[in-house]
């Protein structure tokens, strides 16, 4: 049976380790489609919790946190900074260092 597009997603979200980011778009990508980035968002927002999904390792290709002011934002950056990402100038996460790389 073939994988769906949104279990390739939930497969690649599952694999970011601890003290790492990836892009909405890496993500679309490495699943096996590149302009699929919101549907990357869609499949985060529907099963983080059913999936287990470490969500907060997500952010946007500015390297940015998606989320905004008191509706996840604080939360997520939190968690990230738990896990040793640091934040730069208007809370900018430098991809060139916590950026995933296979």
């Amino acid at each position: 049976m073939n994988e769906s597009f949104h279990e390739k997603v939930v497969r690649v979200i599952k694999k970011i380790p601890k003290g790492k980011v990836a892009t909405y778009g890496q993500i679309a990508t490495m699943a096996g489609s590149p302009r699929a980035a919101r549907q990357v968002v869609r499949t985060l927002h529907s099963s983080s919790n059913k999936e287990k999904l470490p969500w907060h390792r997500v952010i946007n290709s500015q390297g940015k946190i998606g989320l905004k002011e008191y509706q996840g934002y604080e939360l997520q950056k939190a968690m990230l900074e738990k896990e040793g990402i640091k934040f730069g100038i208007n809370d900018i996460i430098d991809l060139e260092r916590f950026q995933w790389i296979i």
